[in-house]
């Protein structure tokens, strides 16, 4: 067999260009995307979208047991492979934007721009498809659903083989504090570890003006919500950086009765995976102490979420040159870890890889934020997002073959 070719510079330069050959057709998916948003685990549409593009384009995408794609681009060479990944879920939020492609679905929102990674992605696809008989090497994409709910589909795409024979593996995500045209780097911990936690509290109710004859649980569901971030704090050492935050808080519904039963559900997050290792347990103590007193019982339920996403150097560097490739020296910029989750971490932990930021503000324009409802991107970040990832594949297939 004739061994495989590297991945030129004429290649790489043939490629990008066959991304913006697509612009028009990638913010078109991207709006028809944008206005269909599915949640998780329920991206059907979606994904039929997305394989209809594929198919065309002579592709042959292989779903997954409960959702998503696997595809393969090229593989007429012995070459190493390589892997992309975006996710396709949208959130329960209402859409805001007043844009004309917004939500038609009530109550559900692209408002973490997983519409621009599944099109960013589908764009680097059909661009390296064009080109597949001089790939030196198999560029895989994955098309993964579920990444909002805990502990993410990246699990299952991984049993469904998302990962085998690759050899490292790339992702963005966009970032509206960063404008178009520029991506965030960062060797090491990208995220942070997420868990979501729930506690129920039940015990005798009352009257309020009798609370000695109660176990007054709106007053230890206070002190439940105010001390375990406060007791964490301090049973942890201060560098994982943990943080309990609260979305939700319920009891009661008169003003002048002690309820029975409440609730305080939220997610604990940390920069540092070991201290992740112990936080369950340590999580469930904690609770049970601050209540005891009161007489209360607690029923805790803990979901063990994702733990950090941390970008392998080497990884780093080749995703760092694609951008510079695609977008010039000035594109590529610093960025810092963040508390987010990400179930892109299940990839990274299990084969080297990088993730970067994906600037979608436009210049001079509003700063968005993520998982709100009147989040805004700029289009132009769809054909940024597929270059460099396309990029990112065909850099790090030459570094591969160089290197055997």
């Amino acid at each position: 067999m004739t061994p495989p070719p590297t991945a030129t510079a004429d290649l790489a330069q043939a490629v990008v260009e066959g991304v913006r050959d697509r612009e028009e057709l990638l913010v078109e998916v991207r709006r028809d995307l944008h206005a269909h948003p599915e949640l998780s685990w329920s991206e059907h549409r979606t994904a039929a979208l997305v394989a209809k593009h594929l198919e065309h384009a002579g592709l042959d995408p292989r779903p997954m047991p409960r959702g998503g794609l696997l595809v393969e681009v090229g593989g007429a060479h012995d070459g190493p492979t390589v892997a992309l990944r975006a996710d396709l879920d949208a959130l329960p939020v209402e859409d805001r934007t007043g844009d004309p492609w917004a939500s038609t679905v009530p109550g559900v929102a692209h408002a973490c721009g997983h519409d621009v990674h599944t099109t960013a992605l589908l764009g680097a696809g059909l661009a390296l498809a064009a080109h597949a008989e001089r790939l030196p090497g198999r560029v895989r994409l994955v098309f993964q659903p579920a990444e909002e709910i805990m502990p993410g589909g990246a699990l299952m795409a991984i049993d469904a083989g998302a990962l085998d024979g690759v050899s490292r593996i790339f992702g963005l995500h966009v970032d509206p504090t960063l404008d178009v045209g520029t991506v965030g780097l960062r060797e090491g911990p990208l995220t942070g570890a997420a868990d979501h936690l729930d506690v129920v509290l039940t015990g005798k109710g009352g009257h309020t003006s009798r609370p000695h004859l109660t176990e007054d649980l709106t007053f230890a569901l206070g002190k439940l919500v105010t001390e375990l971030p406060a007791v964490l704090s301090r049973r942890l050492d201060p560098r994982a950086g943990a943080s309990v935050v609260w979305g939700l808080v319920q009891a009661g519904s008169a003003v002048n009765v002690i309820p029975s039963t409440g609730r305080a559900g939220g997610t604990v997050r940390m920069l540092d995976a070991v201290a992740w290792a112990d936080a369950e347990q340590l999580v469930s103590d904690i609770v049970a102490q601050i209540v005891e007193p009161y007489g209360v019982e607690p029923v805790i339920r803990y979901v063990r979420g994702v733990p950090p996403v941390v970008n392998e150097p080497r990884s780093t560097q080749l995703l760092g040159r694609a951008v510079r490739e695609v977008l010039g020296e000035e594109a590529a910029v610093g960025t810092t870890q963040s508390l987010g989750g990400e179930d892109f971490a299940w990839y990274v932990d299990t084969v080297p890889g990088a993730m970067g930021r994906l600037g979608v503000r436009t210049p001079g324009g509003p700063t968005y934020d993520l998982h709100q409802g009147d989040l805004r991107i700029d289009e132009r970040a769809t054909v940024v997002g597929a270059g460099v990832l396309a990029a990112a594949a065909l850099a790090s297939l030459a570094a591969e073959v160089t290197d055997r």
